[in-house]
């Protein structure tokens, strides 16, 4: 996991509720519509899996992963708009997939914006497959807006879930 990391030239450690105020300047530069502040100390307290990716000593990205009962579930990575597409975001996702794998996790789950065309490709690049859809889930400009359930088993390397429609099972 680390060597994956430093690939990228990110040093990831524990988030720390004293880096809430950097993280949350990440947040709100990365997304319209970002999380709130006491969600994410919310998520620090539960005991959610929370880390923060540095460059340079400066942090620049950020991600929150449950486990749980043989499941993780990815809910938040965020990097910070100038430090996008170089890799960052690749590099959280594979790292905190093995941290959840060395936890038990069987399986990742996680939601996208239908509109991420990015996100969605470093997902499916990464072996998540979708396996549903939740109308309205997200806030958006003109309302809301559907996400997208992906979802892939934790074997070893990169594998695809086989969702109902793409097993055969009816």
């Amino acid at each position: 996991m680390n060597a994956v990391i430093e690939q990228a030239g990110l040093a990831l450690r524990e988030m720390r509720e004293t880096d809430l105020a950097t993280v949350m300047m990440v947040e709100r530069a990365a997304y319209p519509h970002p999380w709130s502040e006491g969600v994410m100390r919310d998520c620090l307290r539960a005991g959610y899996d929370c880390r923060v990716g540095e460059l340079d000593g400066r942090p620049v990205a950020h991600a929150v992963v449950s486990v749980a009962v043989g499941e993780c579930h990815v809910l938040n990575i965020t990097v910070h708009p100038d430090c996008q597409r170089r890799g960052f975001g690749r590099a959280l996702l594979r790292a905190l997939v093995e941290r959840a794998r060395a936890k038990g996790a069987q399986t990742a789950f996680l939601e996208v914006r239908a509109s991420n065309t990015a996100a969605r490709a470093l997902y499916e690049a990464e072996g998540f497959c979708e396996i549903g859809r939740r109308r309205g889930y997200y806030p958006a400009a003109n309302g809301r807006e559907d996400a997208l359930v992906l979802a892939r088993e934790l074997g070893s390397g990169v594998a695809g879930f086989q969702s109902p429609a793409t097993s055969g099972a009816r």
